[in-house]
């Protein structure tokens, strides 16, 4: 899939489609890892288990 940024106020933003959403169980809610490793930029949403290991 080939997605474009959209202009949201001062920023830009990804749109993630609903489906890849629902597969991932993604809501508004859901507290998402943001990080690079130099060449790719990688979204992984963090589960509970997982934010009590990071915080």
């Amino acid at each position: 899939m080939i997605k474009t940024l959209s202009a949201i106020g001062n920023s830009l933003g990804l749109i993630i489609e609903r489906p890849i959403l629902e597969l991932l169980r993604i809501d508004k809610d859901t507290e998402l890892e943001v990080r690079t490793d130099g060449d790719a930029l990688i979204i992984r949403p963090l589960r509970k288990e997982k934010l009590e290991r990071v915080r």
